[in-house]
């Protein structure tokens, strides 16, 4: 009857790590977007002083790490990612001094500190596209130029903003390429120099104490060199390209080589692409080189949503260790600031068993501010929005393209401006839950919170179980996903997960025949550390639940 009622599959992992994990593969990286962290001036946006009095909050909440999005100088054209000086700090968000305050501070917490890296581009305000566009010796090539006539661009190619990715420089004569808005002009590659300015750029902040890099849309960084129109799709001459994978184990190279030189722990890099499983695994290695740690998993966000079964996520994650090689380390993607966030992609019930199944997966977990309370997208119109991406289309499209929902200030507590600043603007509206939905209510409730649930997720993934264990994923019902991790002489953990929202009751008995009930979600009325029979376990609608086996 089982076997009718499941779909079962054993991955063949035996041990899914080594015996001693080094401090990266199960670690939490909590990503911070500066702009919508904590104001401490009250200018309206978010910046690094900010963070130095937030960092008890992720000492508390049991991350690993805090990835930085960019803040390097910029015209903030796209909020950072038009990069104007790769080595400094904005003044928006501070000075050098603030961000050697957040590093020391963040250290003497016990946590690390990654900086985004933007190799692809740069602003059109940067001193190396000055000299291209005027071009100045040794800088010609820095850029991608192409002979061309005004009017008429070199080939069909648009960029993600809307638009051709070619414009014409009036100084120049001729057009530049940009993937992105037309203040972010292609970075070339295939020259030398720009090559060996971009690998500096990484020393230096590995020089000052810097854990790693999270390495930004790392699939466009080359493209076909001979720029064709043609009847493809133009990703396949602007996406992860032959030399795209030969940087990256390049700078790969060059993180490992600084350890051995300077000793202390692993630099970690992790790339971001959305490419299909057949490109995205190169981007980790190949046979003779190392590459990225780990190349960021969006599948959660790009093949599953609130429509999803239980049989849909569990088929996402055996898709992910039947590709990836045995000895690459998994990561697990939620949410991030290019993305509606969860609660509003699949609904606030799902968030306590999203999270539940993230972090009782092996490997990495990427966690975006604000997931581990459930925040919701916030509310922006379009006369307030800044999202060039969503500002250059229409405003039709405005819910389409924007990414400014998923960007409003964190909500911190029922305050003014959910205790973001104590000003009297913010840089993007406060979201109207705010009284209702933040940090401070969950932390101090006596009912279960998202919060709470996020913090025992984050002390079990320490356990050796969690650390070693192998994997088994198991659907019951099509809307009951189960988790199981087991390691010899060690309790074995279960996540089950109601996806759906209709009652469920499933026998776990084939695996053990009682639990002790680790962590409840919300919806739960079971209790910690209670003892449930294992062949009776019952599930409100979207109610999910981690346990542990009891030794018999």
């Amino acid at each position: 009857m089982f076997l009718l009622q499941s779909l079962v599959v054993l991955l063949a992992l035996g041990t899914v790590a080594p015996a001693e994990l080094d401090w990266w593969q199960n670690a939490v990286f909590y990503q911070i977007y500066p702009r919508s962290f904590k104001d401490s001036d009250n200018d309206g946006t978010g910046d690094l002083r900010g963070v130095i009095q937030k960092l008890d909050h992720l000492v508390e909440t049991g991350v690993t790490a805090l990835w930085l999005s960019p803040i390097y100088p910029s015209p903030q054209v796209d909020f950072g990612y038009d990069i104007s000086d790769f080595t400094g700090v904005d003044p928006l968000f501070g000075d050098m001094g603030d961000f050697m305050e957040l590093t020391r501070k963040a250290k003497a917490k016990g946590l690390r500190i990654i900086l985004d890296f933007v190799p692809n581009h740069s602003s059109d305000q940067h001193e190396w596209f000055k000299k291209s566009e005027n071009s100045e010796p040794g800088f010609e090539d820095f850029y991608v130029w192409k002979d061309g006539e005004p009017g008429t661009p070199p080939n069909s190619w648009t960029s993600y903003f809307h638009g051709p990715a070619w414009t014409w420089s009036t100084k120049r004569n001729q057009w530049y390429f940009h993937q992105f808005a037309s203040a972010q002009p292609d970075l070339n590659y295939r020259n030398p120099k720009v090559v060996q300015e971009m690998k500096k750029v990484l020393t230096y902040w590995l020089d000052l104490g810097v854990d790693g890099f999270r390495v930004d849309i790392i699939t466009a960084l080359f493209e076909d060199v001979n720029y064709p129109n043609g009847p493809l799709d133009q990703y396949a001459y602007t996406s992860d390209q032959p030399e795209t994978y030969d940087m990256v184990y390049q700078w790969r190279i060059l993180l490992d080589e600084y350890q051995k030189r300077n000793g202390g722990d692993t630099r970690v890099m992790m790339t971001e692409s959305y490419a299909d499983a057949d490109k995205l695994f190169g981007y980790y290695g190949n046979s003779t080189h190392n590459g990225a740690h780990f190349s960021f998993n969006f599948w959660f966000i790009t093949q599953l949503n609130r429509d999803s079964t239980a049989k849909d996520i569990k088929g996402v994650i055996d898709k992910w260790f039947r590709n990836m090689p045995e000895h690459y380390t998994a990561n697990w993607v939620l949410g991030n600031h290019d993305q509606h966030r969860v609660a509003t992609r699949y609904g606030p019930g799902r968030v306590d068993g999203l999270n539940m199944i993230a972090m009782l997966l092996p490997g990495v977990v990427v966690t975006y501010n604000g997931e581990e309370i459930g925040m919701e997208n916030g509310e922006v119109s379009w006369e307030e929005g800044w999202d060039p991406q969503g500002c250059n289309g229409n405003k039709e499209d405005w819910y389409k393209n924007s990414r400014d929902f998923e960007r409003t200030p964190y909500q911190w507590d029922g305050s003014a401006n959910a205790g973001f600043n104590e000003g009297h603007k913010t840089w993007l509206p406060v979201s109207e839950q705010y009284k209702t939905l933040n940090l401070a209510l969950q932390r101090t409730s006596t009912l279960k919170s998202h919060y709470r649930v996020y913090q025992e997720l984050v002390k079990l993934r320490q356990t050796e179980t969690l650390k070693l264990g192998k994997l088994r994923t198991i659907v019951l019902q099509n809307n009951v996903l189960v988790i199981i991790r087991e390691l010899e002489n060690e309790p074995a953990y279960v996540a089950v997960v109601n996806v759906g929202g209709s009652f469920a009751s499933v026998d776990l008995s084939h695996i053990a025949s009682k639990f002790v009930v680790q962590v409840p979600s919300v919806q739960s009325e079971k209790i910690p550390k209670s003892t449930i029979d294992g062949s009776a376990i019952y599930l409100v609608g979207f109610e999910s639940v981690v346990l542990a086996t009891v030794k018999e």
